[in-house]
């Protein structure tokens, strides 16, 4: 059986669901999309190129390109950005998870548990739920565009800082725009905790980042069966491999199998780490110590931007400008490895650079690629539980229990197609 485009997710596929009497025998998710090469024509670049080039790969995400290509070309070459640039990029950073989140939750995702086949219908009788949303997602594509000098593809972020920082009374007005977004926020968790969940759990190993606070532009990978490893030690512990049905690469523990890294994953690693405010948040919309439900993903998606928006207000309220916009970071021989947490979860990059500061390698291993084995064997899982409905309504539940996981194709996607083979 074959079904027309599933909407409300990014990028182009397929999935296969092959199935004997009751059991399940195959499910693969066919991604068919094009290589983009981006990894190809980073080679031969200058070394302060590459924030401007991989924020084109996601229009979405792209301060998370900007800033783990920023921090693997700053390790290749020495150099550590620290204090109020710091704060900065952390501060841009919030903006992004702000947008994404609101995005993903309300235009792409709560029309499934609220019955509606899109945003646009669900407009039409929720008009102000929406308008909620859309808020949420213009109080953060205004710090991009403040800090970041646009929303989509910011142009200010360099390598070593940025080419312009704001003056204090620049970020005033943020503020005011953040309370705001704050009690929309608070409202997210409260409006999604009464989405009724399917009862489905996974038992995934999860990666995520952890530091001193809860995670987005820094912290050392661990996971949740106690690994622990450096963004410059994360090829040493995850391989990428690639496989007939798609064009994006799956990865996997190099002595184990696939994992599971995103907000499920932060979430359950670093809960202890929320601010007072998100964790009062999470408390009352019923998460406890982890989450273990990827249909439960929309509400700590939820509480992560309570999370993101009280982090941004507490660092325009103590920021002091830097002397400098950037600190100097001259080329020279040596490979660097950056890894930050997009909203969708890890994303690594790894540079090799010559002398000339010129680049010979490049690679970028995005969160929805890490995650597509891990999607599968839930899909698996899922439809082995929900055979006896019929292909119409298995392809509605397919397609909501793959938006659980965001995914992103074209950094990774768009199912065109859902095949179910019974026999």
């Amino acid at each position: 059986m074959k079904v027309g485009a599933l909407a409300r997710v990014e990028g182009e596929g397929a999935m296969y669901v092959r199935a004997r009497g009751r059991a399940v025998e195959e499910v693969r998710l066919d991604i068919y999309e094009p290589p983009r090469f981006f990894e190809a024509f980073l080679r031969g670049r200058a070394h302060t190129e590459p924030p401007d080039i991989t924020a084109r790969i996601c229009g979405i995400c792209p301060i998370a390109y900007q800033m783990s290509a920023c921090q693997a070309i700053e390790a290749a070459c020495g150099v550590t950005v620290g204090g109020p640039l710091s704060e900065l990029r952390r501060l841009l950073y919030c903006g992004e998870w702000i947008e994404s989140h609101a995005l993903h939750i309300y235009l792409l995702h709560a029309p499934d548990f609220l019955g509606y086949p899109g945003a646009v219908e669900l407009a039409r009788d929720h008009r102000a739920v929406v308008e909620r949303g859309l808020r949420l997602k213009k109080a953060g594509n205004t710090l991009l565009e403040v800090l970041g000098g646009r929303a989509i593809h910011p142009v200010n972020v360099r390598v070593g800082g940025f080419h312009r920082t704001s003056a204090r009374p620049e970020l005033a007005p943020l503020a005011e725009l953040l309370r705001q977004a704050r009690d929309d926020a608070l409202a997210t968790v409260e409006w999604a905790a009464d989405f009724e969940f399917p009862d489905f759990a996974h038992d995934h190993e999860y990666l995520a980042l952890s530091t001193g606070r809860y995670p987005l532009e820094s912290g050392v990978l661990r996971s949740s069966a106690g690994r622990s490893f450096s963004a410059a030690e994360f090829e040493r512990n995850i391989v990428e491999e690639q496989v007939p049905h798609s064009t994006a690469l799956h990865a996997r523990f190099t002595d184990g199998g696939p994992y599971l890294t995103g907000p499920l994953a932060r979430y359950s690693l670093n809960r202890d780490r929320l601010s007072p405010l998100a964790l009062e948040a999470a408390d009352r919309a019923g998460l406890g110590i982890e989450c273990r439900n990827p249909f439960r993903s929309i509400l700590v998606r939820a509480v992560e931007i309570v999370y993101a928006v009280d982090e941004a207000l507490r660092i325009i309220t103590a920021y002091e400008p830097p002397p400098r916009p950037a600190v100097p970071v001259p080329p020279r021989e040596g490979t660097g490895h950056g890894v930050t947490e997009a909203p969708r979860g890890v994303l690594y990059h790894r540079y090799d650079l010559g002398p000339d500061g010129l680049i010979r390698a490049a690679r970028i291993v995005p969160p929805t690629s890490q995650n597509q084995a891990a999607i599968e064997d839930d899909l698996r899982r899922f439809v082995a539980a929900h055979l006896h409905l019929d292909d119409h309504a298995l392809t509605h539940q397919c397609e909501q229990a793959i938006r659980n996981y965001a995914p992103c194709i074209s950094c990774s996607t768009h199912f065109l197609d859902l095949t179910v083979e019974r026999s």
